[in-house]
This record gives C-alpha cells, sequence and structure tokens, in this order.
C-alpha cells in the first residue's frame, strides 16, 4: 500500500465518473459562457456565474463512503469497524447530525458511547479544476489546474467548514463525561490557510479536537505544501503507512479530556486530595473526578 490508497486525482476522476452515471454535467458541473463543463469558475473568469449547490450532498456522500472503506483498512487488524452516519444521543449525535465516520467495537449505526473508539468528521471537497468535453462517441475528464488556479477554496482551506468541524467537536466534548475519553479527528483532502495554525495548534493541545489530518499526500502537483503546524495540531500524510500507524498510536493511548472553570484554591484542594492516592492512575481518577463535581 502506498499514496494509491490517500486522496489522488484518480479519487476525483472516479467521483465524476460514478456520479455520471445517474446526475447531468449540470449538477456536477458550473457552465462557462462559451459553454465549457467546468468543476470550478477558474481565476480571472469575468462571465456570468451561477450557483451549484446539486454537487455538494454528491461530493459529500462520496468522500463519507471513501473515508469509511479508507478506515476499515486501519483497523481491519485490530477487530473494529469504521461506521458511516453513526448515532449516539448520549454524546451529541443525534439523527439529524450523525458522526460521519466512527471507528466502532460493533459494526451497528445505533451505537453506546462505549462502543465509540473515534470520531472521524469529514471536511473534503473536490480539489483539483476538471474540465468535461462531451463528444458524441464518448466523454472526456482533464485536470486543468489545482486549487490555486481556480476561485473555489476546497475542504480545510473553507472558513465555514473549519468552524462547522469546531463547532460540532465542542458539541460533542461538552455533551456528556461519557465524551471525554473518545479522540475526535478532522479528516481533509486540502492544506490549512496559515490563519489557521495557531487555532488547530491550540484545539489539539487543549484536547478539543486530537488532530485536522488531510490524507492528499500532493494537492499542489509537486509544488510544496504544508506538510504539519508547529505542534502537529494540522498534519498531511504521504501514504497510507503514516496514516495507519498515527491512527494505532491514536488507538493505542487511553485520553481523557477534561476542562473546567475553577479558583485556584479549589484547583489547590482537588490537586491535594488526589495527590492522596498509591497510584499516578488514580491519581489521575480522582482529580477528574472530582474537577467534574
Amino acid at each position: 500500500m502506498g499514496n494509491h490508497d490517500l486522496w489522488i486525482k484518480d479519487t476525483e476522476t472516479r467521483f465524476f465518473a460514478e456520479s455520471r452515471s445517474f446526475a447531468t454535467p449540470e449538477q456536477l458541473f458550473y457552465v462557462t459562457d462559451d459553454q465549457r463543463y467546468l468543476s470550478y469558475w477558474p481565476k480571472g473568469y469575468k462571465g456570468k456565474k451561477s450557483t451549484l449547490q446539486s454537487r455538494n450532498s454528491l461530493i459529500g456522500n462520496f468522500t463519507e463512503k471513501w473515508t469509511t472503506d479508507l478506515i476499515q483498512k486501519v483497523v481491519n487488524d485490530k477487530g473494529l469497524y469504521a461506521v458511516q452516519g453513526a448515532v449516539c444521543d448520549e454524546i451529541a449525535l443525534s439523527k439529524r447530525s450523525p458522526a460521519d465516520v466512527v471507528i466502532s467495537k460493533k459494526k451497528a449505526i445505533n451505537l453506546k458511547p462505549e462502543d465509540i473508539v473515534l470520531i472521524i468528521e469529514v471536511k473534503m471537497s473536490v480539489v483539483w479544476n476538471w474540465q468535461l468535453s462531451i463528444n458524441p462517441s464518448c466523454e472526456e475528464l482533464v485536470c486543468i489546474g489545482n486549487y490555486k488556479t481556480h476561485q473555489g477554496n476546497p475542504g480545510l482551506l473553507r472558513s465555514d467548514s473549519m468552524l462547522k468541524a469546531i463547532g460540532k467537536s465542542i458539541n460533542i466534548r461538552v455533551s456528556s463525561f461519557k465524551a471525554s475519553n473518545i479522540p475526535i479527528i478532522i479528516l481533509g483532502n486540502t492544506p490549512i490557510t496559515d490563519s489557521y495554525y495557531s487555532k488547530v495548534d491550540h484545539l489539539q493541545k487543549a484536547g478539543i479536537i486530537q488532530g485536522f489530518w488531510s490524507v492528499n499526500p500532493d494537492p499542489l502537483d509537486g509544488a510544496e505544501s504544508i506538510k504539519e503546524t508547529e505542534e502537529q495540531g494540522f498534519y498531511r500524510f504521504d501514504n497510507f503507512e503514516e496514516l495507519k500507524t498515527s491512527f494505532d498510536l491514536l488507538l493505542e493511548e487511553e485520553l481523557n479530556f477534561f476542562s473546567s472553570m475553577k479558583t485556584k484554591n479549589e484547583l489547590g484542594q482537588i490537586i491535594e486530595l488526589s495527590d492522596k492516592e498509591e497510584t499516578y492512575e488514580r491519581k489521575a481518577e480522582v482529580f477528574l473526578d472530582l474537577i467534574r463535581e
């Protein structure tokens, strides 16, 4: 296995090929004044523009299914399951707002918090610009540029995608103490903008989100793109083995999220009480119990 398991141009051609079996070109592409079918408006395009909402749900379904298949390969050797659209009301994963993908001990949609090992929010979209040429005998899809050549911001480069992912993660974190030991990963297929570098590092350090990870090894076709932020809040994976190693490490660790607003006096008392315990593990358990009271 190598980077062919990750998000590459062939993944996008597969999306368009599968979608064309039931969707019209107008549902998948913008139509320019000179009747070209493009996945994004090119930079410098001055003609009439229309909005294209119909592709959103199609690429959303495709990327969630694609991620589920990828994560199943990651956890195959652990006896765990990648589940798309999991529901767990106790930790704010409702039918109206299910998890995109979870790693679970059970292969089921309706889960209990103790079944869920890890939560993945998928924030992916079409990254490159593509042109569809329709001839009488066949259709041809040609890549005409990376995301720096078109006007759209895909994936994690969109501020609204970042904010939605952060908001949903915080909602899960504050829903119940039962969510406190479940890691959350935001999985994308683009870099992030530099205005989010320190934010993602802070979110990772604070324990709210365990990482904004990109599974697109070469989003700029050989040109340099960010590999990781200073504290690794964002990280780009270049091959499957690298991705699997990071998931393995995250699944091996027993993590606990905790947050509180207490006076120094209250904190001092909690530390003093928990320090009376014999082992580091018991000290941690008592500390976490007291801080949540």
